[in-house]
């Protein structure tokens, strides 16, 4: 907004023009999602607390320290994250940008449904919310209609198509396919965090790595000298989701002063469906996908384990892990709940670094 409005005052301001450069409404955006989280945090929890009464439904099949340490800690902290990735993302981006208003109504959407599951788990006061069919329907439709969407922005043969990491000049047609398949890195990225988001801090940390890795990723892609240069597939007008993107940071930084072990507020499925579906729309946008993949391993493996002992149990009624999803496994096995958090932290990092690397071995 702030971009829009500012383009007519350039012949009289010749300092606005500084807010032509996106690296600049990047860092703004990043600033501002930031300053809003910390000046409206503390007010949406306590509002949260006076509502929700006895707080997050605790799962009475999960680890026991749970029933204790977490009873009582209001959910659906991911209003915060999104309400001021929203109003950060309006006033940084532009906003003639198609990329932007696809990627963000997804965002809205996952977050929607997200936040009708909490809001059953609250009324019922159980941890079970919105039935996997229901939300299972919305996330496809939602998840459909975005990957469309941007498979019509993006011109050409590559707006159908998948690129594979390292290998410049393959690139695997899709055609009328390529809307599945979007939106099945949508709705696996979803809940993929959605499952992670179990322990304090242990899945929007993750999140803003990937966030920031695929910043840097939109604004090289949309970029035609750095495109050439690192010898990726251009992506014309991409290069504004490096504002969502660094939005999207400082939102998560904004939501982790408040969610640092002892949590003050848990994102509850209205943050983490929305923010998986965010990184998944991003990565269909600037055709990286399998990229995701990699940067977001540890969201893959935490999906991984859960389906595999799902899988394993109702075939031979034993368990692969103690428990699952994967961090939950070495809760059992005894570890600390800051051990785990931090550890997985280091292996995000890890796996980020992987994945830049993919950008300059061609």
């Amino acid at each position: 907004m702030i971009f829009n409005l500012i383009r007519l005052l350039n012949e009289h301001f010749p300092l606005s023009n500084l807010f032509r450069y996106l690296t600049f409404r990047s860092g703004a955006a990043c600033m501002t999602a930031l300053v809003l989280s910390l000046v409206f945090g503390s007010g949406l929890i306590r509002w949260l607390k006076s509502i929700q009464g006895s707080g997050q439904p605790i799962r009475p099949d999960g680890p026991e320290r749970h029933l204790v340490e977490k009873q009582g800690t209001p959910t659906m902290g991911g209003v915060l994250i999104l309400s001021t990735l929203t109003v950060s993302t309006l006033l940084w981006a532009d906003l003639r940008s198609g990329y932007v208003w696809a990627v963000l109504l997804l965002t809205l959407g996952y977050g929607a449904l997200g936040f009708v599951d909490d809001f059953i788990k609250l009324t019922k006061s159980s941890h079970h919310g919105l039935s996997a069919r229901g939300k299972l329907i919305g996330q496809v439709a939602l998840g459909l209609i975005a990957a469309f969407w941007i498979s019509r922005l993006t011109h050409g043969p590559l707006g159908t198509g998948v690129t594979l990491p390292v290998f410049k000049e393959v690139l695997i047609p899709l055609g009328i396919f390529f809307p599945v398949f979007g939106m099945f890195v949508m709705l696996g990225f979803s809940n993929a965090v959605n499952l992670t988001d179990g322990l304090d801090g242990l899945a929007i940390v993750p999140t803003i790595i990937a966030a920031g890795v695929f910043a840097l990723i939109a604004y090289l892609v949309g970029n035609r000298v750095f495109a050439d240069y690192l010898q990726l597939n251009l992506v014309p007008g991409v290069g504004e989701l490096g504002v969502f993107c660094s939005a999207l940071i400082g939102a998560g930084l904004g939501f982790l002063w408040f969610n640092a072990p002892p949590a003050a507020v848990f994102m509850g499925d209205t943050g983490a469906l929305a923010l998986g579906g965010a990184l998944g729309a991003v990565a269909v946008a600037v055709k990286h996908e399998i990229v995701l993949g990699i940067v977001g391993g540890l969201f893959v493996v935490e999906l991984a384990s859960s389906l595999i002992q799902v899988f394993w149990y109702k075939r031979t009624k034993r368990r692969v892990f103690l428990m699952a999803p994967l961090h939950h496994h070495f809760e059992k096995k005894g570890w600390s709940e800051p051990t785990i958090v931090i550890r997985f932290w280091i292996i995000a990092m890890i796996l980020a670094l992987v994945g830049l690397a993919t950008l300059k071995i061609r």
